[in-house]
């Protein structure tokens, strides 16, 4: 017999609806795991994933199942707990009850926590071209192309083709835009050259294009000079203050220059989830819902937005980053608000975000790391940042393994995940067939 569904359970309870298993949801759900509710988590993916780390999965140092855990395995033995896997479709917030297609959950008190997208300003056509780093799936497609155009340049025959195949660009010059570059340089000087005979992949040309005057804008400005510098030496070609104005399968177009290539990677903007559709609700101008002190809607105080999905203020007015601190942070006030208000307790005071620093590597024995008046840089900001980032996983075998693979990768300059995969394809029928990497032929 299957066993009863936790709100099957305690009828009597209050129901709580979790909307997003990321940063923020597991939050929440860690939070409550001892409340007097039956508390339901949805999420499209069976899986968390440690979205800071992704870069690393992208250019072929760690592995997906490295930055990625079960959420069954992280709160689903909370015996008031439940996890479905599913995409939510719509909110009918007059009767208070959460949509998945034929799948619907009543609650009392409901959580979006669905996280961010990718904004491409305007030109949703270049998706198709340059993809984008927020899931699994975007980092496995990305390692794909990168380990591809080196293959695919090696049985070309042409110079000018060669070219355009070991040239890859970078759209967007924050913390994302900056490790990808870093990492991508190390892949192609470190780890390559003796891998293939008719190309030198230390000759791979790595573009970062940042439309604002200088790279990592949220740091001061010296920091952002010293990232610079190191990404130069490292023969990262970086360009500022000239913005992408097209971008297709063989170039991208900026004001000034046009530059041929083969792979494109957008860490440029970031767009909200559709909440503010599914809710009615008042949204910013990135679709991030307005919510009150408490982080719930000013019209429903049953439902909270938070994370990437919310646009909160702190107390200077400037809006909270869209970064893991700051959505773990909200998830742990929501849940204490929820825990007072089913408690009968007075409820906290409202909402403070605390920012605890920021921190972007540049690659091996560099980064920068800025926490109040405390700043590094170089080797000892690098091994700071590695100190933060195998923190913060989940579980002791992803600390060790993670932290194994970058001491391999240091000693070794190796690079253990690097598989080109086979991508799956739909057909006209609507099933999915698999379709082996395009490389061209010899001649």
């Amino acid at each position: 017999m299957s066993a009863p569904r936790a709100h099957d359970l305690h009828p009597g309870r209050p129901r709580v609806v979790v909307i997003g298993g990321g940063f923020a949801g597991i939050e929440v759900a860690k939070g409550l795991r001892r409340a007097d509710v039956d508390l339901t988590l949805v999420d499209r993916q069976n899986h968390h994933c440690f979205q800071p780390l992704l870069y690393q999965v992208a250019t072929a140092t760690l592995t997906s199942s490295d930055v990625a855990w079960p959420i069954r395995g992280i709160v689903g033995a909370q015996p008031n707990t439940t996890v479905q896997l599913a995409e939510v479709t719509g909110i009918d917030r007059a009767n208070r009850v959460v949509h998945a297609g034929p799948a619907s959950w009543p609650y009392d008190y409901l959580v979006i926590a669905t996280g961010a997208t990718h904004s491409y300003l305007g030109h949703p056509e270049w998706s198709r071209f340059a993809p984008g780093l927020k899931t699994i799936e975007d980092a496995a497609y990305i390692r794909r192309r990168l380990l591809l155009a080196f293959e695919r340049a090696e049985v070309a025959t042409d110079p000018d083709e060669q070219r355009r195949l070991l040239t890859f660009v970078i759209v967007g010059g924050g913390p994302t835009g900056v490790e990808l570059a870093g990492a991508i340089s190390e892949l192609a000087r470190h780890s390559l050259p003796l891998d293939f005979r008719r190309i030198d992949p230390q000759h791979a040309r790595i573009l970062l294009i940042e439309a604002g005057p200088r790279l990592l804008p949220a740091l001061p400005e010296h920091l952002s000079a010293y990232a610079a510098r190191v990404l130069a030496r490292r023969g990262v070609e970086i360009v500022t203050g000239d913005p992408v104005e097209a971008i297709d399968d063989d170039c991208v177009r900026t004001r000034d220059t046009v530059i041929g290539t083969d792979t494109v990677i957008w860490a440029a903007g970031v767009a909200a989830s559709p909440a503010a559709r599914w809710l009615g609700a008042a949204h910013d101008k990135s679709g991030r819902v307005e919510v009150g002190p408490d982080l719930s809607l000013a019209d429903d105080p049953a439902v909270f937005v938070i994370g990437d999905t919310a646009a909160v203020q702190d107390e200077n007015g400037e809006r909270v980053p869209g970064i893991a601190p700051a959505a773990k942070q909200m998830g742990e006030y929501v849940a204490e608000v929820i825990r007072a208000r089913v408690a009968g307790r007075p409820a906290p005071a409202p909402f403070r975000y605390r920012h605890q620093g920021d921190l972007a590597t540049i690659g091996r024995r560099s980064a920068v790391v800025k926490l109040s008046r405390l700043e590094l840089t170089g080797t000892i900001g690098w091994l700071f940042w590695s100190l933060v980032h195998v923190y913060f996983l989940i579980g002791t075998r992803n600390r060790l393994g993670v932290a194994f693979d970058w001491v391999w990768n240091y000693l070794t300059y190796q690079r253990r995940s690097r598989l080109i995969t086979l991508d799956r394809v739909e057909a006209p029928d609507g099933e999915m067939k698999v379709a082996a990497p395009s490389v061209p032929p010899n001649d």
